[in-house]
């Protein structure tokens, strides 16, 4: 258990998570933005659709006119179990998976320029003023296309945010100190692609949908820089993924393949560091290592700005 981290009132950091769609928070690192407000720190969330493409069973919709309105009833309760602060929508339409005809929707996020929902992040940035900032890795996870975007946007957010002349608005410029990206070891999912046709499993092919190609995502590989540790509020994170009954609910964190992994890795949530640069053979413990509490300092600011770009 990790026990070492501990925010008193007067050094009370902030978190931000900017993801893509209701349940992403829970089903992904709602392990640790439980175990973040629960040691003090103030947790928010972005959530850039409203999942209306997510499948639905009729009985899940008793009282409610949409999917995207049951979809956010939800949200509100998972941010309630993992104790999160606010949560902000950025109000646009899920795109479904790669080659959906819902990913050429006007409203879809897909098809937002990259500029717009990026000046939308950086707005959020400067109002929340966090500290550290966490999003997808470079594929999304698992290659959805409102993952690879948002991804994408925010990247470009957090190296624009400190910028006043970079989508100007009417709050002062600001420089987040941490950026890192949600990923899980790939060693393990490679095993996984290994033995499922031993079992009649077609690794191209899985999912609830069976639209998700593991053996492409198993050939990605990104570094494990930071591991947080929170098996101290694994309940939090259990009780948030029950929200999402339309979804799958718990079941979604016990069975499949990403079942599989939550039961090895059930404990612990990992993380690729892009900025700072990380030191390579090292592993965080903790997301705020390091980290300075209040103004960021010049050099830190001038750092930033001359981060590389982010390539896919």
């Amino acid at each position: 258990m990790n026990t070492s981290v501990n925010f008193s009132s007067d050094t009370r950091p902030t978190l931000l998570a900017v993801l893509a769609h209701p349940d992403d928070e829970s089903f992904g690192i709602g392990g640790t933005l439980a175990f973040y407000a629960w040691c003090g720190a103030e947790v928010h969330l972005i959530c850039a659709t409203g999942g209306e493409m997510g499948d639905i069973d009729p009985e899940h919709m008793n009282g409610y006119t949409s999917k995207a309105e049951r979809r956010k009833a939800e949200l509100n309760c998972a941010a309630a179990k993992l104790g999160l602060a606010s949560v902000t929508m950025l109000g646009y339409r899920d795109s479904g998976m790669p080659g959906a005809e819902s990913n050429r929707h006007p409203d879809a996020l897909t098809t937002a320029p990259l500029d717009e929902v990026a000046a939308k992040v950086t707005h959020h940035i400067r109002r929340l003023r966090p500290q550290v900032i966490i999003t997808f890795d470079p594929i999304g996870g698992y290659r959805h296309p409102d993952h690879i975007a948002i991804q994408r946007a925010t990247v470009k957010a957090f190296q624009s945010s400190n910028d006043p002349a970079a989508y100007p608005d009417d709050l002062p410029a600001y420089q987040p100190q941490k950026l890192y990206f949600s990923t899980f070891p790939r060693w393990f999912l490679r095993t996984v692609v290994r033995l499922m046709p031993l079992f009649g499993r077609d690794p191209s092919r899985s999912g609830r949908n069976q639209d998700i190609d593991l053996l492409s995502i198993a050939m990605e590989d990104f570094p494990i820089d930071a591991e947080v540790d929170f098996w101290s509020v694994y309940q939090c994170k259990e009780d948030a993924a029950a929200c999402h009954r339309s979804q799958g609910g718990g079941s979604m964190l016990m069975h499949g393949v990403f079942g599989w992994i939550f039961k090895l890795f059930g404990g612990r949530e990992t993380f690729m560091r892009f900025y700072p640069p990380p030191t390579p053979g090292r592993r965080e413990r903790d997301l705020f290592a390091g980290v300075h509490i209040g103004p960021p300092t010049k050099r830190e600011s001038s750092a930033v700005e001359n981060s590389p770009n982010n390539n896919d």
